[in-house]
């Protein structure tokens, strides 16, 4: 049997408030088996960042268990890669500066951290851009230096928490056909937050849904399409109903 790279176990947060407590997600319980793509999706609050926090070890389940790759870690930190909805690049370091960060604090040497990135920069359409700043990037530049800053943690597993949202509505469809190439070639799992409903049918294997506060798993539907997608798939019958099952598990009108 195939070990999960993530997986929850009845798994419950809530928050304490100044006058009352704060559920977040009560009794979530799912895998994610290596080489998946996952997205998932609910309305605002419903504990999709509480979930990946959760996942990487920013913050410890109330009730439940969460298992990374077969085992249970007192400490989850730098076990998955993570990337939050901020690209949060370091805007008195070049691109290449930056995306080394998670090298140097593994202590691999500088020579050795700057030929793996190098290497790396191609396949994230950065070759040209090394010695730029943060600032000279446009927002889909920026997107890509901060995944390949999560890339090169090195880890098989990566948690993306909305990182397409500020985009415009063409950069944002280039940059999903480019993250599904990169994704294949290399074979990392996968787990994508986002509040775009096409978006997650776009790009996953498996949808899970979550409730409003407190956010608990709706809906697991799989995206039975084929592979490679393409933007044209939009169109088709079969992507608009995947797409309006899941609009009516939010609640929305189709």
């Amino acid at each position: 049997m195939t070990t999960p790279r993530i997986e929850l176990r009845h798994v419950s947060k809530t928050f304490s408030g100044i006058e009352h407590a704060v559920p977040a997600l009560k009794d979530i319980s799912f895998k994610v088996i290596p080489g998946e793509f996952v997205t998932i999706i609910g309305a605002s609050g419903s504990g999709k960042s509480t979930l990946f926090n959760l996942c990487v070890g920013l913050l410890e389940p109330d009730e439940g268990e969460i298992i990374i790759d077969g085992e249970r870690p007192e400490n989850r930190t730098g076990m998955v890669g993570y990337m939050p909805q901020r690209d949060l690049l370091l805007p008195w370091r070049s691109v290449l500066d930056n995306v080394l960060i998670p090298l140097e604090i593994q202590g691999i040497p500088r020579r050795e951290s700057r030929q793996r990135a190098l290497e790396m920069l191609p396949h994230f359409g950065l070759e040209t851009f090394e010695k730029e700043y943060p600032s000279a990037l446009s927002g889909g530049m920026r997107q890509r230096a901060a995944l390949l800053r999560t890339w090169l943690m090195g880890r098989s597993t990566l948690l993306l928490d909305e990182p397409f949202g500020a985009l415009d509505a063409l950069t944002r469809k280039e940059l999903q056909n480019w993250l599904l190439r990169v994704w294949q070639e290399f074979e990392r799992t996968v787990m994508f937050i986002t509040h775009d409903v096409e978006e997650a049918v776009y790009l996953a294997d498996r949808v899970l849904v979550l409730s409003a506060r407190p956010g608990e798993i709706k809906r697991e539907l799989k995206i039975d399409l084929p592979r490679p997608r393409r933007q044209g798939m939009i169109a088709e019958p079969e992507f608009g109903e995947l797409v309006r099952e899941l609009l009516a598990e939010l609640g929305v009108d189709v």
